[in-house]
């Protein structure tokens, strides 16, 4: 992967909010050219961490180096190679996506017209539309061409999908992983697994403002458990290692990592009319990780 070097890393990264929960001793390294995903439900952590690794607010205690320099020491050098995309974008009201662009551009002190083109070609952005005219989805895409213009080597995206078409997602993805395979790192934060699990190589999982797992995809899907359907009978057998049981009308899912006899077994003695095991989805894995209570017996 790369370098062999880290394009991020954060040690003991504490951010506190007076009694709100913020962020705990994050341990983060996503070497460079790595596809990385943030995985988190809302309210975990994640834009917070991303904030701290731009520099954006100070934490409370630890540190966060982007291509091995402190952020803090260097702010404005790294932040000009850096793609950066907020899961909610602002632009000044009155100026048309082509003028954000450009005013983009000019920050950074880049002529990025011919890329810019390329990519609003790609994700069909109008650019002659003033940005608070603009839908969700189209606002979304001045935020994505603003963040990949410059052609950085790093990517920190927050929630970059919410609002668009499954079209220009695909899109979006697709330009992602060209990018990241000509040696761009990606750091992608979301809490829609199936983009994880499809997309990126490794990913982190933070849920109330630590660190739960880092590992890769394969990695952390990677569990004796199973995925069983069973139709027939309104609600399951009663057996050690279910989890994530949901029922409706007379089908009944749940993983099951327990001896695989005793569930025939049970389910032998009961009004079965079709069982259907298999894989878990890596959704259905990591569901466990945003529960409050801890599951000890199920591990991934």
């Amino acid at each position: 992967m790369g370098t062999g070097k880290n394009a991020i890393e954060t040690r003991g990264l504490t951010k506190l909010y007076g009694r709100a929960r913020g962020i705990t001793d994050v341990d983060l390294a996503v070497p460079e050219g790595d596809f990385m995903g943030f995985i988190g439900p809302n309210g975990a952590g994640k834009s917070t961490t991303i904030r701290i690794l731009l520099g954006l607010i100070a934490p409370t205690e630890g540190t966060a180096r982007i291509f091995g320099e402190d952020i803090r020491g260097r702010r404005t050098g790294l932040l000009a190679g850096i793609g950066y995309m907020p899961s909610e974008a602002s632009f000044y009201r009155g100026m048309k996506a082509g003028e954000v662009l450009e005013y983009s551009a000019g920050l950074r002190k880049r002529d990025c017209r011919e890329e810019a083109r390329r990519l609003c070609d790609r994700l069909e952005l109008d650019l002659g539309k003033r940005v608070d005219q603009l839908s969700l989805g189209n606002r979304k895409k001045v935020s994505i061409v603003c963040a990949l213009q410059h052609q950085p080597g790093l990517c920190i995206l927050d929630e970059p999908t919410s609002g668009l078409d499954p079209l220009i997602q695909r899109e979006f993805y697709r330009i992602l992983e060209e990018r990241n395979k000509a040696g761009t790192t990606i750091f992608l934060s979301s809490h829609v697994l199936s983009e994880i699990q499809k997309y990126c190589k490794h990913a982190v999982v933070i849920r109330e403002g630590r660190i739960l797992a880092c590992d890769s995809i394969e990695a952390l899907g990677h569990t004796n458990a199973k995925e069983v359907t069973v139709t027939g009978i309104p609600a399951p057998p009663e057996l050690e290692g279910m989890r994530n049981i949901r029922a409706e009308g007379d089908t009944v899912r749940f993983l099951y990592s327990g001896d695989p006899r005793k569930l025939m077994g049970a389910l032998g003695q009961m009004p079965v009319t079709d069982v259907n095991i298999a894989e878990p989805d890596l959704e259905e894995i990591f569901m466990h990780y945003y529960k409050e209570e801890a599951n000890d017996n199920f591990k991934a």
